[in-house]
């Protein structure tokens, strides 16, 4: 009965002119009064000062007491209006207790040590209650709150009035309300993620009184989902180009400013080299910084610029992390981090003001493949929130992704460079010497990402002042399709050599890329395939035969300024094996310009196939000094902004040999006419004023013409051309061709053709449609 009585409630009744009329044994023992003492008096009497209007307004607060010994009794007062008969209060229940003092009920004790934040507003939003967690976060206990209203108590800041509007939109709705916020709390500097639900409170007649709130701070689960979020944003976009220096950057986009207010990426030297010469770091390293950035414009905190590089000692975060392979953190007071942010300050003493207040620093390696590729370093200076554990895991993950994107760059960039290499030193480097054709050629190797293709060109010079002009393209990109490119390169040179037909010449081709893909695994099979056009100029007969194996007709301009594509059969690709290649023969006006090309000129996905080709020859009806300045014309005119594949152009214009500088004989198969022929030889080079070449040229028709009767068939030919060379050519109609072979001490014959071979600069055969001819050729002076 005791206990009870000590625990009754601190109650009085005071009428509505502020009269004391009731007063309970809890409010003697809180105050000292008795009954008899405090009935009749003004409560403003027992006040030691005076309550805040808000606590007055509210009912409820903390007000000073007087106690009957003059100390002062600070209580927490509720008051309750009571009703008269005109449903006016005429009188009010007022209940007191200590501040701080234990909840006397199991559910208010609950509600006051709840682990999150729990508070009661009335439809005004002063505040009427709140617990422990609540005074916490508002930093200041829970009586300096009660009665007063919630924008008294706070910053007017734009997320408080956000908490403001939604408790009054809970007063004004009559519904509950919920909604996520990110803010300071009054009692920390630091932000927080918070989770609040507010919902009506009702009396008994349903009337909306006040507003329940409850807060629950979700900050880890926020900066979980920012992780995840970071996460699958660099997933996105670091490694959209195999560029390092890109990637770099990127990797810095995503880290300033909502993860670092400063950070960087340092590589080791090799990793920008060509060659890949792996070095493990040392006790000093030395990096190279590709990128950084800054919350401040110009990032003025860098001591170091892009492109130059630096020297980091063994204690610098950055060293310590690529030496133990994994990320390192350190703070504002550890020797280490102050002496490193002491280095900085000493080698770019401008920028010390924009690193005062650097308290963080997070340094991860750049790690792929087991390989270590350079540093990141992220570094806060505003943001007051030290970097942590789980701040370093999220940092691994992300040069994780951004190292696997360099060396991914890296590995691209010395292969096409590789692949460029090998591509270049097979293509012609300078045209060879002929009078055939007048030549230009452009090569442009693509910048798709799927690297260096195939595409390659070539000018051989043939015997009897011909000339060959190749274009081809390989199936694929990157060193495959070069090496497979130089194979076929090699081929059509030796089968040129041989001096066959270009349909014939295909027909071969095929049978080798059939032989190589036989030869090679499943996978490299399609690297294998090739389109490729062959075509022989003949400046004597002015004759161009072409053909092609699955590759785009050539372009012609004629002289008179039409321009139109070459009528051919395209032919099967080289590989397909079994189908025949078809030759096309032209007699062209002299003057006239042939551009063959590679499908990279005309085709990518977003264009017309037969548009692009007509763009391609109103280019070349373009006015253009040079064959040079054509070839500029031409891809300026008919490229896209960004092509999607290698491009190889090559243009000749067409020379002719007229009557003045070819001479041609009808032999008839006697021995008794070599003399003959022999003294037609030399009166034409009399008159072509080559006297000094009589000599060797008399041996050499006297040998050709004699095997021809003696060996070969009906009819035999004598034909000299004068060109750059003095070229003799003797045809006949046997197919049989001439070999050398050593004579012996005793033979009356067999030295012919040996002689020829040692007076003459080349000599050789190829097969012709009625038979075969036997060329030599001799150096002439320069003219």
């Amino acid at each position: 009965m005791l206990n009870s009585m000590e625990h009754a409630p601190a109650a009085a009744i005071v009428d509505a002119r502020g009269i004391v009329t009731g007063w309970s044994e809890g409010a003697r023992r809180l105050t000292g009064y008795p009954a008899e003492e405090a009935v009749g008096r003004a409560v403003r009497d027992l006040l030691a000062e005076d309550p805040s209007p808000g606590a007055v307004a509210a009912m409820t607060g903390t007000v000073v007491l007087r106690h009957r010994d003059g100390s002062s009794v600070p209580l927490a007062l509720r008051a309750c209006a009571v009703s008269g008969g005109d449903d006016s209060p005429d009188r009010y229940v007022v209940t007191a207790e200590q501040p701080g003092r234990p909840e006397p009920t199991l559910a208010g004790q609950a509600f006051q040590q709840a682990s999150f934040s729990l508070s009661v507003f009335d439809a005004d939003q002063r505040y009427l209650r709140l617990n422990d967690a609540s005074c916490q976060v508002m930093g200041v206990p829970a009586e300096t709150l009660i009665g007063r209203y919630f924008m008294d108590t706070v910053q007017d800041v734009g997320y408080n009035r956000g908490f403001l509007r939604h408790l009054e939109q809970v007063i004004e709705t009559g519904r509950p309300v919920r909604y996520e916020s990110y803010a300071h709390a009054p009692s920390s500097n630091r932000e927080h993620a918070w989770t609040t639900e507010m919902w009506p409170v009702r009396d008994a007649d349903g009337n909306v009184i006040g507003t329940g709130m409850a807060a629950f701070d979700s900050t880890e689960q926020y900066w979980a989902r920012e992780r995840l979020a970071l996460l699958n944003e660099a997933a996105a976009s670091i490694g959209t180009t195999l560029d390092v220096v890109r990637t770099a950057e990127e990797l810095i986009e995503l880290m300033v400013p909502g993860y670092a207010d400063f950070a960087s990426v340092d590589l080791l030297e090799w990793v920008l080299g060509a060659d890949e010469h792996p070095e493990l770091p040392g006790r000093d390293i030395v990096l190279r910084r590709v990128a950084h950035g800054s919350v401040t414009e110009g990032t003025p905190e860098a001591a170091v610029h892009v492109g130059d590089t630096d020297f980091y000692p063994s204690f610098s975060p950055p060293a310590k992390a690529l030496r133990a392979g994994r990320a390192v953190l350190s703070h504002a007071g550890e020797p280490d981090f102050m002496r490193w942010v002491a280095e900085r300050n000493a080698r770019a003493p401008a920028g010390r003001p924009h690193r005062r207040g650097v308290h963080s620093m997070l340094a991860v390696p750049l790690r792929a493949r087991g390989t270590t590729l350079g540093v990141a370093v992220a570094v806060r200076i505003a943001n007051s929130d030290d970097y942590g554990g789980d701040d370093a895991v999220l940092a691994e993950e992300l040069a994780s992704r951004a190292a696997v994107c360099i060396d991914n760059a890296r590995r691209f960039c010395r292969e096409r460079t590789t692949a460029l290499a090998l591509q270049n030193s097979l293509l012609p480097r300078g045209l060879p010497g002929q009078a055939a054709v007048e030549v230009a050629h452009r090569y442009l190797p693509s910048d798709s990402l799927v690297g260096i293709g195939g595409d390659w060109f070539d000018v051989i010079p043939l015997s009897g002042s011909r000339v060959a002009l190749v274009v081809g393209d390989v199936v694929g990109h990157g060193i495959p399709s070069s090496a497979t490119m130089g194979r076929l390169c090699t081929a059509v040179r030796t089968l040129a050599d041989v001096d066959l037909p270009p349909d014939e010449l295909l027909t071969h081709l095929d049978d080798l890329v059939t032989h190589l893909a036989s030869d090679d695994t499943g996978d490299e099979v399609a690297e294998l395939g090739a389109t490729c056009l062959y075509a022989v100029y003949d400046p004597v007969s002015r004759c161009l035969t072409l053909a092609a194996a699955g590759h785009p007709p050539p372009a012609l301009l004629l002289p008179d300024g039409t321009a139109s594509l070459v009528p051919m059969t395209a032919g099967p690709p080289l590989g397909v094996g079994g189908l025949p290649f078809e030759s096309t023969e032209l007699e062209l006006p002299e003057g006239s310009v042939v551009a063959l090309y590679t499908d990279g000129l005309i085709e990518d996905r977003d264009r017309d196939v037969d548009h692009a080709q007509a763009e391609l020859c109103r280019a070349l009806t373009a006015r253009a000094d040079t064959l040079d300045t054509l070839c500029d014309t031409v891809l300026k005119a008919v490229l896209p902004e960004e092509p999607s594949d290698d491009v190889a152009l090559l243009v000749a214009r067409t020379r002719a040999l007229g009557e003045d500088r070819v001479a041609t004989w009808d032999i008839t198969p006697d021995p008794e006419r070599v003399a003959a022929a022999r003294q037609a030889a030399t009166e034409q080079l009399t008159a072509w004023g080559l006297d000094e070449a009589a000599f060797v040229t008399e041996l050499v028709v006297s040998e050709l013409v004699t095997n021809a009767i003696r060996y070969g068939a009906p009819p035999v030919q004598l034909r000299l051309i004068r060109d750059r060379s003095l070229i003799c050519e003797v045809s006949d109609g046997s197919s049989t061709s001439p070999h050398l072979r050593r004579a012996h001490a005793f033979d009356e014959g067999g030295r012919g053709l040996l002689l020829v071979a040692q007076l003459t600069q080349r000599w050789g055969s190829r097969q012709t449609g009625r038979g075969k001819t036997i060329w030599a050729e001799q150096t002439l002076p320069p003219v």
